[in-house]
């Protein structure tokens, strides 16, 4: 009689990491440990009242604050004032928005190549963009004064800083080959970015802007404030004297106006990405 031998497989040992990946996992966890804590330390640190937050008389005073915006103001005159701040935000929105693709195109592409300008080019970017709309707007107004113009500016400043850092970061990550084909044929350089690098970097750019650009109509309705003109000084204006009928119809305003921009950014970043 035969008898037939049962084998036992073994289960094959699990692969060991090698020694970079298990360095970078023990980086990431100490990052993770360490942001944790940093949130744990804040909640200890502030003060935060969510006990008062939460009661009962703070959302009957709420309540009783929010009611007063109804019903909002609808007079034509009043109507035909908040069209045109709309539209003088939309205005600085997009100037904002174009002058800042330029900068940004100007300091991208030294910020993107290898050379002495790098360096420099990449601090200026950083700088542009640490500084808020709000705080650039503050600081242009004693210059150019009250109105769209410090808006506009602010936001070409903070934006320029922002695309140029993300334009040149598009650039460094674009495939070598082509480029480098290019100059192996004798090409200068700048029939190689516009043959080679710009055509790959382009539906990028646009998305990038595109999406800065609905940012911007957020940020040009807050700048109003400081009194760069648009919905935001409308806002400040009737909020600041209490006239809480007309402070709806603004923040109605934005919201339509924020909503369009967002739909009108969505349908074109969609198209370009067909």
């Amino acid at each position: 009689m035969r008898t037939t031998r049962t084998t036992e497989k073994t289960p094959a040992p699990l692969l060991a990491l090698p020694p970079e990946l298990r360095a970078a996992r023990r980086r990431a966890w100490v990052l993770l440990l360490a942001l944790a804590g940093l949130v744990v330390a804040s909640f200890a640190s502030l003060d935060l009242p969510w006990g008062q937050l939460l009661s009962l008389p703070a959302w009957q005073s709420m309540a009783r604050f929010g009611g007063e915006f109804f019903p909002p103001e609808t007079h034509p005159d009043f109507l035909l004032k908040v069209a045109r701040g709309a539209w003088e935000t939309l205005a600085m929105s997009a100037l904002g928005t174009l002058l800042a693709v330029g900068l940004g195109l100007l300091l991208a592409l030294p910020a993107g190549a290898q050379g002495a300008l790098r360096a420099p080019t990449r601090w200026l970017l950083n700088a542009l963009r640490a500084v808020p709309e709000l705080v650039w707007a503050s600081l242009l107004l004693i210059s150019v004064g009250l109105g769209p113009m410090a808006g506009t500016l602010a936001l070409a400043l903070h934006t320029g800083g922002v695309l140029g850092r993300l334009f040149a970061e598009a650039l460094e990550n674009l495939p070598t080959g082509p480029a480098q084909a290019l100059r192996n044929q004798g090409v200068d350089a700048l029939k190689v970015f516009f043959y080679a690098q710009l055509p790959q970097a382009l539906p990028q750019w646009l998305s990038y802007t595109l999406y800065r650009w609905e940012n911007n109509i957020r940020a040009a309705a807050v700048l109003g404030v400081v009194g760069a003109g648009g919905l935001g000084q409308q806002l400040a204006f009737h909020l600041g004297l209490f006239q809480m009928g007309k402070t709806a119809t603004v923040l109605i305003a934005m919201l339509g106006l924020v909503g369009l921009v967002d739909g009108l950014s969505g349908v074109l970043r969609w198209r370009l990405g067909r």
